[in-house]
């Protein structure tokens, strides 16, 4: 099966918003089973909208549309779609009175015109009850392609993919089942972990496939199988991962999209009841950004200090004025005074500092752009680490996050 998801709107294509429509719809389809052949965002235009639904009819099984049902003039999706399939807008009367329920109940006031619009619908579409919001979904089929048009408002979207959608698909359509691993990997480069693994690559079952995601300072592998059975689909992968290990097991931090270092990294504090703190300047708040993301996070996460002045990495962190003159900001020997006094001051059993020219201006010291330092304090062993990862500023950033968590990954794995 093969699915096209089409975003229209033009807020979309000037950049004003980003499309997170599409990956959710993407990953919600691939869990059962149905592959997506392509996205597009198009314009709020009658003829690119005809056009578009034109090209992918027949020759996709399932087309979903998601934005343009809002009840402005600017909003043509619904009448447009009528026009497609040669049909007429008639009057839903359970989505008028919810609409009523929703106007009357909610916002204490009269319906209007517009408001009463929305419960306007193609007569032959199947209508897919928002509960979330005014504008319906709406399910038409033409011929061989099934067409779903979704308000493109993100929480009604989601909605009714997980409610109305998803549960039509799996009932109307038979489908192979896809299974997907993430092993995600921290530490080494794509390419050198491309070398490490080549023959086991090679010799992949062939309705396996192997995906590198790269990002700075990790790499997730991605195992993919499709197939009609999906215990022995989940048993291939599970055999090859194991196999997968005996290579680059070393760097292997854990599985999953949804368990990226820094989840896995506060399950392991959460369980040796350990907590961590974080004394940052070139990476400006980030890693304490990264770290409080997992939910749960204030089991172990006690709090950060952003010492991105020279003089707040005086007065705050107590680095002292000599270390400074003599060894410069961006040091081994500022580092280390900035983890260990975080750690003292947060009163935590574990610590992390950061302090280095991310770029494009060298700042206070005259250190090489791209030059970081890492301390990493765990309860009385404390090291500093250097790097230069290059430029641009971002990617300096990235990197010297994803390798703080790593280095403090890797050290309590020692205790």
């Amino acid at each position: 099966m093969k699915a096209s998801i089409v975003t229209i709107g033009d807020e979309i294509l000037i950049g004003q918003i980003v499309d997170t429509n599409s990956a959710f719809i993407a990953k919600q389809l691939d869990k059962i089973g149905i592959s997506v052949a392509e996205m597009r965002s198009i314009s709020d235009d009658k003829t690119q909208i005809l056009q578009t639904l034109s090209e992918l009819q027949n020759q996709i099984d399932v087309v979903i549309i998601t934005g343009g049902l809002g009840p402005t003039k600017d909003d043509i999706t619904k009448k447009t779609i009528c026009e497609y399939c040669d049909d007429e807008l008639i009057e839903s009367e359970a989505v008028l009175q919810h609409v009523k329920e929703l106007i009357e109940g909610f916002y204490k006031r009269p319906i209007t015109q517009i408001n009463r619009d929305q419960a306007l619908v193609p007569s032959k579409a199947e209508v897919l009850f928002n509960k979330m919001g005014t504008a319906p979904g709406m399910w038409l089929q033409k011929e061989n392609t099934v067409f779903i048009s979704l308000p493109g408002v993100p929480y009604e979207m989601k909605y009714l993919i997980e409610n109305e959608v998803v549960p039509k698909l799996v009932q109307k359509f038979s489908r192979p089942f896809i299974v997907h691993k993430t092993i995600m990997t921290y530490g080494r480069g794509e390419s050198l972990i491309a070398e490490q693994i080549e023959n086991w690559e090679n010799n992949l079952p062939v309705f396996i496939k192997l995906a590198y995601l790269p990002s700075p300072g990790r790499v997730r592998l991605r195992l993919s199988a499709r197939g009609t059975n999906e215990n022995e689909l989940k048993k291939a992968i599970d055999d090859e991962v194991v196999k997968l290990h005996e290579l680059i097991g070393d760097i292997i931090v854990g599985f999953d999209e949804e368990e990226p270092i820094e989840a896995v990294l506060g399950k392991i504090l959460t369980n040796k009841k350990l907590t961590i703190a974080t004394a940052e300047s070139c990476t400006g708040g980030k890693i304490a950004e990264t770290i409080t993301s997992v939910s749960g996070a204030s089991a172990y996460f006690k709090g950060g200090i952003v010492s991105y002045a020279t003089a707040v990495k005086e007065k705050i962190l107590h680095v002292s004025e000599h270390s400074i003159s003599k060894y410069s900001v961006v040091s081994e020997q500022v580092a280390k005074e900035m983890v260990l006094s975080v750690k003292e001051i947060m009163q935590t059993d574990v610590a992390i500092s950061t302090t280095g020219n991310a770029g494009p201006l060298k700042g206070d010291s005259n250190a090489e752009v791209g030059t970081v330092f890492v301390g990493i304090a765990i309860h009385d062993n404390v090291f500093v680490e250097e790097f230069n990862f290059g430029q641009p500023r971002e990617k300096v950033i990235n990197r010297t996050v994803n390798k703080a968590l790593e280095l403090v990954y890797k050290e309590i794995l020692k205790k």
